[in-house]
Formats: C-alpha cells, sequence, structure tokens
C-alpha cells in the first residue's frame, strides 16, 4: 500500500514537471516568435531606409555634379558618388604647416560654398541632411617631428586648426547669411590628421593628395540606419 502511494505522489511529481517544462518550452518558443518578427520588421525597415537613401544620395550627387562639373578641374577637387567633394591641390589650400586660408582657396570658397548650401539647403535636401562636415587631412609627415607618433599629433593640431579656419571663413560670408541658422546646426569642423592617407597604386602614400580638404555630406537616413541597427543588436 505504502509502495502503491509513493509511486503515485512520484509520478503526480513528474507531470507537475513535465507540465512546467511544456510551459516553459511555450514561452520560449512565443519568445523566439516574437524576437523572430521584430527581426523581420527591422530588416524590412532597413531595407526601406537603404532605399531612401540611395535615392537620395543618387539625387544630390546628380545635382552637385551638374552644378559643379565645369568647375571641379579648375580647383584640382573631385566629386565621389558617396557626397564626398575633395580639394586637393595643395598649391591652393594652405602654405606649408600654415592653417590661414590661401588667397586662391578663399577665392575658391567664395564660388563654392553658396552654390553647395543652395542645393543642399534646398526645399529637397534641407529635412534629410544631418550633417556637413569639412575634413582636413594632412600627410603623415613632419619635418621636426620626433618621431612618428609626435608627427600624428602635431598634424592633428593643424588638421584641426585648418578646418577651424575654412568654418569660420564660410560662416563670415555674407553669401551664406540667411542659412545661419541651418549651418550652425549642421557644420562642422573636423582635423583627422593623416588617420585618411592616400596611396598610389603600389600602396605607397600620396603625400600630397592625402594633403586635402574635403566637404562630406551626411544624411538622415545614414543616422536612422544607425538607429535601427544599434536597436536589433
Amino acid at each position: 500500500m505504502f509502495s502503491t502511494e509513493v509511486e503515485q505522489e512520484n509520478e503526480e511529481h513528474w507531470i507537475a514537471v513535465s507540465d512546467l517544462m511544456s510551459g516553459l518550452m511555450i514561452v520560449f518558443l512565443l519568445i523566439s516568435v516574437m524576437y523572430l518578427v521584430i527581426v523581420e520588421q527591422k530588416n524590412e525597415e532597413i531595407e526601406r531606409v537603404v532605399v531612401l537613401y540611395e535615392d537620395l544620395r543618387e539625387e544630390l550627387y546628380q545635382d552637385l555634379y551638374a552644378e559643379f562639373e565645369q568647375d571641379l578641374p579648375r580647383w584640382g577637387a573631385q566629386l565621389d558618388e558617396d557626397l564626398r567633394l575633395r580639394f586637393t591641390n595643395t598649391d591652393l589650400l594652405f602654405e606649408l604647416g600654415e592653417s590661414s586660408l590661401r588667397d586662391e582657396f578663399a577665392a575658391i570658397i567664395d564660388d563654392f560654398f553658396p552654390r553647395y548650401l543652395a542645393i543642399l539647403a534646398s526645399d529637397q535636401y534641407r529635412d534629410e541632411i544631418q550633417e556637413v562636415r569639412i575634413e582636413g587631412h594632412t600627410s603623415s609627415a613632419w619635418s621636426q617631428a620626433e618621431d612618428n607618433d609626435d608627427a600624428y599629433m602635431r598634424n592633428m593640431a593643424l588638421s584641426q586648426a585648418r578646418t577651424r579656419s575654412a568654418l569660420g571663413y564660410i560662416m563670415d560670408l555674407e553669401a551664406v547669411s540667411h542659412e545661419k541658422q541651418w549651418l550652425r546646426e549642421r557644420l562642422t569642423a573636423n582635423g583627422l590628421s593623416s588617420s585618411q592617407l592616400i596611396t598610389r597604386v603600389d600602396g605607397s602614400e600620396d603625400e600630397d593628395r592625402s594633403r586635402r580638404v574635403e566637404f562630406v555630406v551626411v544624411t538622415d537616413a545614414e543616422t536612422r540606419l544607425s538607429t535601427i541597427l544599434q536597436e536589433i543588436r
């Protein structure tokens, strides 16, 4: 009799445990399904943002290229499809080791930036532009540096000073004064030293082309895409 009661209690115990495990499995299954649904929704959102970004980038690139196609060669500049506009003619930008704009570069900015701003701040694009970066780049060289680290830090200070000079000059332009608030919210100066060198085909550093100023457009789509990716990690 006692043995039968024990066996019955054990059976009831295992039934309870089995029910608990089944319940947990259902909970985990529901969580997995919900996660997959969320990931699928996020993937669809990512795809939608990517399409919008690619369309926006292509339209903006075409507008910028149409505006500056004839000017780029004489400015020593190029426009990449990622909306990066590079000024690489060092003879026109700054004196060696100096941060003040050459008269030639100031004249280029007088011509270039108001037209550049007119496109970026047009009704078609103004709400889609998150940031406009003025990036300063240098070569890795510094004649009086003690070592590579010293050269890097000296070039960092120089590149930052150059981008601040360019930023200050642009903000003082009468031709852009009507968009000062928009510029204050988006236009930034970024000195990057020799962190993004331009190299030749053989992999060696192209010192002249590495010394450059770039104007880089960051769209709202890129920021939204970054936010989505962080949410699903």
